[in-house]
Parts: structure tokens; sequence; C-alpha cells
């Protein structure tokens, strides 16, 4: 098939990319806990659930339900205690977690995370200047990037103390996307926006999603953000329920 580039990082187009919507994501009977300074914590309790490619997924749950510990293990952070996630039926805890992050899962944070002392630009440039791609390159495709998650070329020089919160997250979410991976996990990624940056971030990770393939997460307490995403599952006392 034809390949097309939607921002100089080459990659097959939609159809391929989708495929059959194959499963990209599986979790079976994992369970976590960890120590608090007063007790044992069980976070996570026996969750078994599916994503596919090309599709847009909320978690949501109250403070202290297990749903970002839950994605933090999607996110090859931690290792479950019991059970396993499987990431295109290979298991993440046999495979390099570090290059797992770096090729094929980016994290996209509340507090967006970004370097103070770098500008957007080389923010973007992080992760395709770790896999040895020219700086000239890479300067050129995070450009392309920014402005593809709708962001004016008089911010690629600007630094995170220099942008509103709307724009630092976009910028997060384009070095997400430098990665060349296949997996956006986010959390809270609109907490500290406001509606109108809500909804603009909201519409680029819906259509990373159904535009682009990517398999998008966001754990959110925001009842319009999950009304956006396609599937919607609630965490409760570390257990996993299918809401929608």
């Amino acid at each position: 098939m034809m390949q097309e580039k939607f921002w100089d990082i080459k990659i097959v187009n939609r159809e391929e990319r989708l495929g059959s919507r194959m499963e990209i994501l599986r979790a079976e009977h994992v369970s976590y806990s960890y120590q608090s300074k007063y007790q044992k914590v069980d976070a996570v309790k026996d969750v078994s659930c599916s994503f596919e490619r090309g599709k847009f997924y909320a978690i949501v749950g109250e403070s202290g339900s297990g749903k970002s510990t839950f994605l933090s293990l999607l996110a090859g952070l931690d290792n479950p205690d019991e059970g396993t996630i499987f990431v295109q039926g290979e298991p993440l805890n046999e495979m390099d977690r570090d290059a797992y992050r770096l090729n094929r899962a980016a994290v996209v944070y509340q507090a967006f995370h970004l370097f103070p002392l770098l500008t957007a630009q080389e923010n973007v440039m992080l992760p395709m200047e770790f896999k040895k791609m020219r700086r000239k390159d890479a300067a050129k495709q995070a450009r392309t990037l920014l402005n593809r998650v709708g962001l004016e070329d008089r911010i690629v020089r600007q630094y995170p103390r220099m942008m509103s919160g709307g724009e630092q997250q976009r910028v997060a979410i384009a070095r997400a996307v430098a990665s060349g991976g296949e997996i956006i996990l986010a959390d809270e990624p609109t907490g500290n926006l406001d509606s109108e940056n809500e909804a603009k971030v909201v519409f680029l990770l819906k259509e990373l999603a159904h535009k682009d393939g990517y398999t998008v997460i966001v754990i959110t307490h925001n009842q319009r953000v999950a009304e956006e995403t396609d599937h919607v599952f609630r965490m409760r006392d570390g257990r996993m329920e299918q809401a929608r």
C-alpha cells in the first residue's frame, strides 16, 4: 500500500494502520498493591480488559479508585503483582519497558511535565533525538507537529513558562506523537485547563484515535471528557467495570 506523511513521520495510511480494529493492549487478571505509611493498599484488584487500535477510551472513578495506578501499569512504570499486561500478545513484563515507552506508548500528564529550560520545539524534538534522528530533521518535524496540534509558529521558540496551560498540554501531546508509537496514555490531561482548552485537547485526542489510528486511553474525573470517548471503563475500589 501507498504510505502517506501526516507530519513528516512516515506512517501507513489509516486503513492499514487500523487494520481490523485489532487489540493492542490487554490486561488479564491484573492486581497491584503498595504499602502506604499506615497500611497495605490493594490499588488494582483482578482487572481484565482490552483496548483496540483506533479507539478513544476513558477510565473514570473516584479518587483512590485505582485508575491512575492502572494507567501506570499500562505504561510499564510498575509491574503487576499478579496477572499480565499484553502488548499485541507480548507480555509487557518481558519487554524493555524504557524502550516500550520511547517507541510504542507515550504518557501525557495533567501537569504537562515539559522541560522548563527547553523551548516548545526542543521539548518535542526529544523523543526523536533519543532515537538518533539528525537534529535538523528533528527540528523540522517538531515544528510540523506543533502546527499539527494547532499551535502557531510563535509558540515554537517559547519556553513553557511563556505558554498558557492549553498550549503546554498541546506541546505535551505533540511530544507524545513525536515518539512515533501507537498508544497514548493520558492522566487527567484536561484537569488544569479551562473549558475552551479542554475542548481543543479532547478534539485532538479524538482525532489522533479516529483519524490516525492511535489507541488513546484517558484517565478523567470529567464527565464531559468521558462522553466524547468511544468506551468508558469505571474503576471502583480497584475493580474495573465497563460503563459504556
